[in-house]
């Protein structure tokens, strides 16, 4: 029997899904089968300091496995850093060809490398039998148009990958529009190995439009869904918890109990890896800036909390903002 369970994994959104966020996520949190840590730079053996892989030390991520990503378009450097992964104990690593930003694409990084179908050829055509471990590759439709895609589909369909998971936008697009789901069908139609869709899984009514485009895709990446309504993955996989059985009004303080717990845990685990409170209260608005417009009536404390300059600001703004009782609706964000 076919197991159709679906694997969520955990998207590696750089500046916020570190090993640290990794942890403290899974201490309160249920429902992610697997995560995607962000990017790792390729760099000479010279250069490469093992700072550079505490991320992805695997004594730091037994609680949730985790699959190293690579960016970078030299192969003898990628192939040097997969290596050492692999010596880690990393059998599989994953070719970042999705990041948007335009600092990183104007160096045929990221996404800037998929409207060069060639040169992406000639890279996994030394990197794939020169390196240890496996891997897939994290794509967008295309750097400028979706009709990249199919042109770069056909060129992944020649070379050894584990998946490809392709998160439907154009690498220009950024996070704006919204995901082309059309455009994922015909990449997956075309594509001769595995799928995994990312992209635009916020709530579990976008889950479900997704879920029932493509019963046959099984492993989903998901992100700032995730930032926005920690939850999500639970409500996803329907895990019941005791406090569903109480009323509204309890329920609604349960939720806020946990979320209050996994903030405290969060912020005083950053504390003990940043070496000033400008980095960390950095780091906590971060967060907020996903997690707070999902409270109604959010606005003004919210503001109020990302304006905090110091760190005993920023514990007393956030004290005000738990003490609000607001009500967490994150379905009702647009």
């Amino acid at each position: 029997m076919t197991d159709n369970r679906p694997v969520l994994i955990l998207a590696p959104l750089q500046g916020f899904t570190d090993v640290v966020f990794r942890q403290a996520y899974v201490r309160h949190f249920t429902g992610i089968d697997q995560a995607m840590a962000p990017f790792i730079s390729t760099m000479s053996s010279r250069r490469l300091k093992p700072s550079r892989l505490k991320d992805v030390a695997p004594a730091l991520n037994i609680a949730l496995p985790v699959i190293p990503q690579i960016l970078g378009n030299n192969p003898d450097d990628f192939i040097y850093l997969g290596d050492c992964l692999f010596d880690m104990g990393y059998t599989q690593v994953n070719w970042n060809l999705g990041c948007p930003h335009s600092k990183i694409a104007v160096k045929l990084r990221g996404s800037g490398l998929l409207s060069h179908p060639d040169k992406i050829d000639a890279f996994l055509s030394r990197v794939i039998p020169g390196m240890k471990p496996t891997l897939s590759v994290k794509i967008r439709l295309g750097r400028k148009s979706k009709e990249e895609i199919l042109d770069l589909i056909a060129m992944f369909n020649t070379h050894k990958l584990d998946e490809i998971i392709l998160h439907p936008r154009t690498g220009e697009q950024m996070y704006t529009g919204t995901a082309d789901v059309d455009a994922f069908a015909g990449a997956m139609k075309a594509c001769i190995h595995p799928m995994v869709y990312n992209g635009d899984i916020v709530d579990t009514a976008s889950w479900e439009k997704i879920r029932q485009r493509f019963p046959q895709i099984r492993r989903f990446m998901i992100g700032r869904g995730i930032l926005s309504n920690p939850f999500l993955p639970e409500q996803i996989k329907g895990v019941i918890f005791d406090s569903q059985n109480a009323d509204a009004q309890d329920q609604d303080r349960q939720t806020r109990e946990r979320l209050k717990t996994f903030h405290a845990d969060l912020f005083n685990s950053y504390k003990q890896v940043f070496s000033g409170p400008a980095h960390l209260i950095g780091r906590m608005k971060g967060l907020w800036s996903y997690l707070g417009p999902s409270f109604e009536k959010s606005k003004k404390p919210l503001k109020k909390l990302l304006n905090s300059t110091s760190e005993q600001a920023y514990l007393d703004r956030v004290g005000e903002f738990w003490d609000m009782d607001l009500k967490f609706c994150p379905d009702r964000i647009e």
